[in-house]
C-alpha cells in the first residue's frame, strides 16, 4: 500500500471485445502493468470486462471458474496490487454468476456475484445468471476495507448500507453503462452521478467506479469513470469516452474527518433496522 493511511487507486476504463477473453486478457495484463509502474495500490476494471457486456448469452463458451488459468495470470501480474476484473464465472453446479474477481500476490482473495441483476430496459442479466447471495468485504490492510457491489447492486440501498455496517472503507463498482440500457427518459450519467455522491457522502464512503467504453451491439458505452472522496466529491474522472486510468490518492485522515462530521456508520441503528425488516417478512409470510 501507500504512505501509511494513503491509498493509490485507479480505475480502469477500457473497452472489452465481446466475448473474447484471451483477447481481453492481453489488455488486462498490459493495464495492470501500467499501472503498477505508476505507484497503484488498487486497480479497478469494469464490469463482465474479461468477457464483454453481452457475455451472458454466450455463457456456455466463455465463463470460467475462478481457478481458471486466466484468471491465475492476472493474480501473479498484479503482484500486491490489488486488482478488480469481471467475468462470468461457472460455480459449482453448472450455475452461472455475473462475478467481480479480486486477486493479489497470486492468489483470488474475493469473488463478488452481482445481486441485483438488471432485467430492465435493454438489460437481460436475469435470463443468463443466477443472483449472488452475499455482500463480504476484505480487508487491503490495517486500515482500508473493501467491498465489491456490481453496477445495479449500488442501485439498491440496502446493499450499500449493509456494506458500510460491515465495516467498507472503500467501495469497488465495477460497471457497464450504456446510454440507452434504461431508456430514452432515463440520463445514465447523470443517473450515476447523484448516486455515487449520494453513497459516498452519506455513509463517509469512498468510490472508485470503472465503467467501459466503446460500442457493443447497438449499446454506447459512456465511460465516466471516476474515484470519489469520503465527503461525495469527485477527485478524478475520466475527461470523455476513451480508454484511460484514472487514478488518484485516498488518505484515510479524511474519511476518519468525514465520518466524524457526519456519523450515519455510528447512528445506523442497525438493532431497529433489523426488527423492522423482520415485520416486513412477517407481514409477506401472512399475505395470502
Amino acid at each position: 500500500m501507500g504512505a501509511a493511511g494513503t491509498l493509490n487507486v485507479a480505475a480502469a476504463q477500457v473497452e472489452s471485445v465481446p466475448a473474447d477473453p484471451d483477447a481481453n486478457l492481453r489488455k488486462h495484463l498490459d493495464v495492470v502493468q501500467a499501472a503498477r509502474t505508476a505507484g497503484t495500490d488498487v486497480l479497478l476494471f469494469p464490469e463482465l470486462s474479461l468477457v464483454g457486456h453481452g457475455a451472458g448469452a454466450e455463457a456456455l463458451r466463455v465463463a470460467m471458474r475462478a481457478d481458471d488459468p486466466r484468471v491465475t495470470a492476472l493474480a501473479r501480474a498484479a503482484g500486491p496490487m490489488c486488482t478488480t476484473f469481471g467475468i462470468v464465472e461457472e460455480a459449482p453446479g453448472a450455475q452461472f454468476h455475473n462475478a467481480a474477481v479480486t486477486v493479489r500476490d497470486g492468489a483470488v482473495v474475493h469473488v463478488h456475484r452481482k445481486v441485483n441483476l438488471a432485467t430492465y430496459g435493454r438489460l437481460d442479466d436475469g435470463r443468463h445468471f443466477g443472483p449472488g447471495t452475499r455482500v463480504d468485504g476484505f480487508a487491503l490492510d490495517a486500515c482500508w476495507r473493501a467491498n465489491v457491489l456490481i453496477c445495479a447492486d449500488t442501485w439498491n440501498p440496502a446493499l450499500v448500507h449493509v456494506a458500510a455496517m460491515q465495516g467498507c472503507t472503500l467501495l469497488l463498482a465495477p460497471v457497464s453503462s450504456a446510454l440507452e440500457a434504461v431508456g430514452d427518459d432515463f440520463d445514465n450519467p447523470a443517473g450515476w452521478d447523484v448516486n455515487l455522491r449520494f453513497h459516498a457522502l452519506t455513509y463517509g464512503l469512498p468510490i472508485a467506479m470503472a465503467n467501459r467504453v466503446g460500442r457493443e451491439g447497438d449499446l454506447t458505452f459512456w465511460g465516466g469513470s471516476r474515484i470519489l472522496d469520503a465527503r461525495g466529491r469527485v477527485v478524478a474522472v475520466a475527461a470523455d469516452a476513451r480508454e484511460t486510468l484514472v487514478a488518484a490518492r485516498l488518505d484515510y485522515a479524511d474519511l476518519r474527518r468525514a465520518r466524524h462530521a457526519l456519523p450515519t456508520v455510528r447512528d445506523a441503528n442497525t438493532l431497529l433496522v433489523h426488527r423492522e425488516l423482520a415485520r416486513l417478512l412477517d407481514r409477506a409470510r401472512a399475505a395470502p
